[in-house]
């Protein structure tokens, strides 16, 4: 008995197993994106029944409970945060500061860093806070 080999080329392609696996691909990034709040230096900012939310294109000055400076989740010293935010205004005046300052430090250190921004050219700035 002979069997004879056809080489036939495949004609149709099945997207079915490519379907399943986007789908379960979709289905985590929409699970694991709800887990995402606000990443980066955890700071317990104190509450505001005005809060609003901000919007992007900010510079964000934050300080936590141990009084450590971060210039957009970078950690700088004081000495140093004047010059980078006038650099970083210097490309764009009308941007604003983000101060998000831990509810547990002191006013006077918060005040320390707006002195530092305000002398660095910074003219608008906020101070973030929670909804409550």
């Amino acid at each position: 008995m002979k069997f004879e080999a056809t080489k036939k080329r495949l004609t149709s392609f099945s997207t079915i197993g490519l379907t399943d696996i986007v789908l379960l691909l979709l289905i985590f990034f929409m699970l694991s994106s709800s887990f995402i709040v606000q990443p980066g230096i955890k700071v317990q900012l104190p509450k505001a029944t005005t809060a609003a939310v901000e919007s992007k294109g900010r510079i964000y000055v934050t300080i936590n409970a141990k009084n450590q400076i971060f210039l957009n989740q970078e950690r700088i010293g004081k000495s140093n945060l004047g010059g980078k935010i006038h650099k970083l205004l210097q490309k764009n005046a009308e941007r604003i500061v983000v101060i998000q300052a831990d509810k547990n430090i002191t006013l006077e250190k918060t005040i320390d860093v707006i002195d530092i921004i305000k002398m660095a050219g910074g003219e608008k700035f906020v101070i973030a806070t929670q909804p409550g």
